[in-house]
């Protein structure tokens, strides 16, 4: 196990997944999972990190508060903010 996670971590590394960086206050865990064709995900146990960040006071609104607002509306926009133009 420990050769898998070292070849996929490896192969994360070459493909520019990770960079480098300097908090060692805020280690996280990670937890390798087996797949069923024997591979292995490598994935990251972010709950200690949720348990001492701020809480936002601003949450989202409730998906049907949205859909009832929007049909009020004469004109939609759709902007994907991926593409990084607004």
């Amino acid at each position: 196990m420990v050769l898998k996670v070292k070849a996929e971590i490896e192969r994360q590394w070459d493909d520019g997944f990770f960079k480098v960086v300097r908090y060692p206050q805020w280690v996280f865990i990670i937890v390798v999972v087996s797949k069923k064709d024997d591979k292995i995900r490598v994935c990251v146990d972010y709950r200690d990190l949720n348990k001492v960040s701020s809480k936002d006071n601003f949450i989202l609104p409730h998906i049907n508060v949205l859909i009832n607002n929007t049909t009020r509306s004469l004109i939609y926009s759709f902007m994907d903010g991926f593409f990084e133009y607004n």
